[in-house]
């Protein structure tokens, strides 16, 4: 693990243990590029195709990254690319990693802090999601406005890692409030409609059922998703501005009289990538 959960004697080792992993992550990826990023996109199910706009791009797969996990899930890439987005320099992780897929919270969110180091202030993420709107329709787009973290664990636990941020990090403004105005006037620019709502983060693998459904939208959540909450705490924590979008890629359980699966997700987040592209392009021109 990157570092221990328990309370030990050792923590002020541990701690050292992390910083001097990811400055062996950093070094290596600058060995593969001399462009210093200003922006960290992650792309989540089916969302890869964004990075294939970057120019004189770098690509390095994650299992070559020192310390970096290895990416499983369908629809994810497992590249991270480096390279040039119009005006602007932009790491982008073509896919991500999840709980799902057995890693630890600190292996999730491992980049973020990679990013903060690298000198980025801004994340943007985005994910596939289950809508909870009866009104919207697979395809839609969604800013995210706030999160419920409903995955059982928070990427902060254990020994603050007082090198990247606070013990006690603030979230009532998790989503820059900057950013949020931003991507509303672009999107109404652009003439691309964009829903807003709460998203909520869930464990997976399995989808939920139509009683949690039920339940989720009794608490005001929008869509549903398996990512993309741990990475928003700890690149709050770290002190980056964070602006997240979700691709509506299918209605949640219940919703529909129809099963659930993963090939309609990733199909229907390719259906949306183009729109979903050119939105992201403009909002990362403008910031």
């Amino acid at each position: 693990p990157l570092y221990k959960l328990s309370k030990t004697d050792d923590d002020d080792f541990t701690m050292e243990e992390l910083q001097k992993k990811v400055l062996e992550s950093i070094e290596f990826i600058q060995s593969r590029t001399a462009l210093k990023p200003e922006i960290g996109l992650v792309l989540g199910s089916g969302l890869g195709g964004l990075g294939e706009r970057l120019r004189d791009a770098c690509s390095i797969p994650y299992e070559a990254i020192p310390h970096f996990a290895r990416s499983t899930a369908p629809g994810h890439a497992g590249r991270l690319l480096v390279g040039r987005l119009g005006a602007k320099t932009a790491l982008c992780m073509q896919g991500r990693f999840h709980c799902y897929e057995g890693h630890p919270m600190a292996e999730l969110v491992y980049p973020v802090r990679v990013m903060s180091k690298l000198g980025i202030r801004t994340l943007v993420l985005t994910n596939a999601a289950g809508g909870m709107n009866r009104d919207w329709k697979p395809g839609d787009l969604m800013l995210i406005t706030d999160h419920i973290n409903y995955m059982g664990a928070n990427p902060l636990t254990g020994p603050n890692a007082e090198g990247f941020g606070p013990r006690f990090p603030d979230m009532t403004t998790a989503y820059t409030p900057a950013l949020l105005y931003l991507a509303r006037k672009t999107a109404a620019d652009l003439g691309i409609q964009l829903r807003e709502g709460v998203y909520l983060g869930y464990m997976g693998p399995s989808f939920e059922t139509p009683a949690e459904i039920r339940l989720f939208q009794s608490w005001g959540a929008g869509a549903c998703g398996m990512s993309t909450v741990p990475e928003v705490i700890a690149a709050r924590h770290c002190g980056l501005n964070v602006l997240a979008i979700s691709c509506i890629t299918n209605l949640a359980a219940g919703i529909l009289n129809k099963p659930l699966s993963s090939d309609e997700v990733n199909e229907t987040a390719a259906l949306a990538g183009a729109r979903f592209s050119k939105l992201l392009m403009e909002i990362i021109a403008r910031i």
